[in-house]
Formats: structure tokens, C-alpha cells, sequence
């Protein structure tokens, strides 16, 4: 059982799912969570602001995982004993992660809250949430996977010091994509039938970066990029899109866009009247569990990757199997994302303060994140560099990259198989191989 309050109401609730989030935050109210007591006479509770976005009609599906996963994690925690003998309690403010001024309200509130630690999955206005938190300078643990998040604290290390960016950059999948298309043709699975890449993009700042990032890698490959169609959040009807993939037949086409719900439908209508023999990626949004429950039989065969995942060793299956058990309301069809990131979030926290011995130094405890990297269910955070955020594995050539599976986190490729996601690169997590895809001959 898991107690919530909100503004001196007190409610039970057994576990928290997409939908009902959305109920105890009506109106934007915040609220906080804790596990049952561990006893009486107890030191304070370690409290960790949780900013979601809940009340929003985008970024639920991924918050929603980040808090189910950061709530297991406590759970897991707190019947363990908790932290130096103190319960965790998580406070979880409402956000628009559209909003600039929500973004930084957000970090305002759990500033007002006295928290001793931020977990955050991703906002897209990162920059106003990072100079509000500068003002108090908790560890700020997020998946935002933005480099210009992380080139502000490259550009200003003493300013952005409690930053720690848990994922590697969105520039990755951008440098990556050509390498992955290579090595899908080495495995003789895939005979591109041109060397021609065709790009759709949405234009958020989040997806512009991966564009540039594209171009750059695509530039220095044996591809050819051969045209870019611009699409606009939210689309409404992909037939034009469709259309222009078939009048450039590119062997390889990658839609940036990020929206789950979106993607489902860019599969029914690609379904309808497919590009024949074209490899076709979807960047990160099929990962939310909506793809698969909108899209149905639609989006198989489909690929795409996330640089921030759980990962499907041993590891990762036995954190999979444990969170299908807790959250049954979400069947197998789990968020494979954030999920894993809130929980190892917590529980890189727990060994920080157990190393201190001082949950309120902040600094020590930036400082020993900073040093000691983690190896979690969704591979390992070492955030010991120029821009404080997660090395990335493979090794694109472009930086801040892992030499070796073990020292970094990998981007996993995934491809839609028999109605679920399998891993099929890099080869040393891979769950399966590339499948011919429904239109390819």
C-alpha cells in the first residue's frame, strides 16, 4: 500500500498507472509519497522531488514510468530499512515539460519542499529547471538526453556542478544511425537497395539536434542523404508524408519525431502503402508502452533505438520480471526506458548517502556520484567527464564514448518482432536478429 498526500488530503492507492496519475494531480497539484513507516522515532525522512509531467497530454507515458520505477526502488528500499535508518519519501510536482516557466516552477517547488535530491526523466525546457536549481544545488539526477543541457555545464562547471545527466545525448542518435545501418547490412540480413537515406523530422529543438547530428555522421559514411521532409507536432495525417517516402524510394528512411501515439499511426498508414525494401527507423518513441497497444499488428517490423533502456542480460530481465509483478496493470508491455532509470536513480542515490554518511552535503554527494559510476539495469552511468552525462556505447567516433560495452551505456537498437521489442544491436546485449520486415520482397 502507498500513501499519497496532497495539500493536507490523504488518499491510498495501491500502485500508480498512467492513468490514474492523471486523477491524483488534477488541478496540477504536487504531491508526496512514501512507502508504509519503518518505526517510530526516526530520524527526518530523505524527501526526493520527483517533477512529472501528469496533467499534460504528452510525457505521461514516460514520467509515468519514471515514477513507477522510482517508486519501486523506494518500496524496495524503505522494507530494506531505508537509508542511515531514514524512510524515503518522494514529493512529485506537476510540470508542463513544454513550458519553460512550468519547467523551472517545478524545481521551485521542490526547492520550496527541501528535498535532498531531484529525479527527473527529461524536460524539454531544461535550461530554466537547471538555473532554479542552481539557486539550492541538491543533486540533480535527470534521463534528458540533451546536449545543450550539457554543454551548459561544460560551458559553466561551477554554476551547473549538482547536474548529472543519467543517459547520454540525443546527438548520438544522430551519429549512430549510419554505423547501425552498416553494420544491419554487414550481417547480409539487409541488401540496401540504394545507398539513399531520407530523413523526416519534427522541429523541436530535441529533434533538430539529432537532425544536425544525422547529417554530420550520414556526410562521413558510404550513405547519401537524398532529402528531408519536415513534419509539425501534432500530425494529424501522414499520407503526405507516405507519399513523398515513395516518390524518393530511399533504401533507408528515419522518422525523428518522439511521440508514441504518432508513430502508432505513421505505422498503420506506412502499413497501408509501404515504401517496398526500405529499412525503416523510428526514433525513440516507439519505446512508450502506447506504440505497441495503438499500433497492434501494424508495427512489426518497424526498428528503432533508445541511448537509455533496460537492458535484456540477466540483469535486466530479473528488473523487468519484478516490475511486471508489481505494476500487473501494465502486462508485459512495459515502458523500457524510463522505467529503469528512475529506479537506478534511486538507488545510485542510496549508495551515495550510505558512502557520506550525509544526505544534506549536497556537494559531497555530487562530488561521489561524480567519481563512482554505477552499473544499473540500464548499463552503466559514468558521468566523470567534460559534460557530466553518461558515456555512450558504441563508439561513434563523434565523443564522449565508450570504449567497451562495461564502461558505458549502450544505445540499444530494437526492431518490433512477433508483436515485441528485441534488442538486435549491439551484438553483445542483442536478444535476436534483424527480421525481413512485412513490405520488404
Amino acid at each position: 500500500m502507498v500513501t499519497y498526500s496532497r495539500e493536507g488530503e490523504c488518499l491510498l492507492k495501491a500502485d500508480i498507472t498512467r492513468r490514474t496519475a492523471l486523477k491524483l494531480v488534477a488541478g496540477g497539484a504536487a504531491f508526496t509519497l512514501a512507502a508504509p513507516a519503518l518505526g517510530q522515532g526516526l530520524p527526518d525522512k530523505i524527501l526526493i522531488g520527483v517533477p512529472s509531467s501528469l496533467s499534460t497530454p504528452y510525457g505521461v507515458a514516460d514520467d509515468t514510468d519514471h515514477l513507477s520505477g522510482t517508486t519501486m526502488a523506494l518500496e524496495e528500499i524503505n522494507a530494506g530499512g531505508g537509508v542511515l535508518g531514514r524512510e524515503l519519501e518522494l514529493f512529485v510536482p506537476d510540470v508542463d515539460k513544454l513550458s519553460p516557466e512550468s519547467c523551472r516552477q517545478a524545481i521551485a517547488a521542490c526547492i520550496d519542499k527541501k528535498v535532498l535530491a531531484i529525479s527527473n526523466a527529461f524536460l524539454f525546457a531544461p535550461i530554466p529547471a537547471m538555473d532554479e536549481s542552481a539557486k539550492y544545488k541538491c543533486p540533480y539526477l535527470s534521463g534528458n538526453t540533451q546536449r545543450n543541457a550539457t554543454e551548459a555545464y561544460k560551458a559553466n562547471p561551477a554554476k551547473y556542478s549538482h547536474m548529472l545527466q543519467t543517459d547520454p545525448s540525443e546527438t548520438n542518435y544522430g551519429w549512430t544511425y549510419p554505423m547501425w545501418l552498416k553494420k544491419m547490412e554487414e550481417t547480409k540480413l539487409w541488401k540496401p537497395k540504394n545507398r539513399k537515406i531520407h530523413i523526416v523530422s519534427e522541429q523541436v529543438a530535441y529533434n533538430q539536434t539529432i537532425l544536425k547530428a544525422a547529417k554530420e555522421a550520414i556526410a562521413k559514411s558510404d550513405f547519401e542523404l537524398d532529402g528531408l521532409t519536415d513534419i509539425q507536432y501534432p500530425v494529424n495525417d501522414w499520407s503526405p508524408v507516405i507519399q513523398k517516402l515513395r516518390e524518393v524510394d530511399a533504401g533507408a528512411i528515419m522518422i525523428n519525431h518522439w511521440v508514441a501515439s504518432e508513430y502508432a499511426a505513421f505505422c498503420k498508414q506506412f502499413k497501408a502503402d509501404p515504401v517496398p525494401n526500405s529499412l525503416v527507423y523510428l526514433q525513440y518513441g516507439p519505446s512508450q508502452p502506447e506504440f505497441l497497444e495503438l499500433g497492434g499488428s501494424a508495427t512489426e517490423g518497424f526498428c528503432w533505438s533508445t541511448v537509455l533502456g533496460v537492458y535484456g542480460d540477466a540483469r535486466g530481465q530479473e528488473f523487468r520480471k519484478k516490475y511486471s509483478e508489481r505494476f500487473p496493470e501494465f502486462g508485459d508491455n512495459m515502458g523500457l526506458v524510463y522505467s529503469g532509470n528512475g529506479y537506478d536513480i534511486v538507488h545510485y542515490l542510496k549508495l551515495s548517502w550510505e558512502a557520506t554518511g550525509k544526505p544534506e552535503d549536497f556537494a559531497a554527494n555530487v562530488q561521489w556520484i561524480r567519481n563512482n559510476p554505477y552499473r544499473g539495469v540500464c548499463g552503466m552511468m559514468n558521468m566523470n567527464n567534460e559534460y557530466q552525462e553518461a558515456l555512450h556505447y558504441p563508439d561513434n567516433a563523434f565523443g564522449n564514448q565508450a570504449a567497451t560495452l562495461e564502461e558505458g551505456m549502450s544505445q540499444l537498437f530494437v526492431q518490433v518482432q512477433d508483436g515485441k521489442h528485441k534488442i538486435i544491436w549491439p551484438n553483445e546485449i542483442a536478444e535476436s536478429k534483424l527480421q525481413p520486415a512485412p513490405w520488404w520482397s
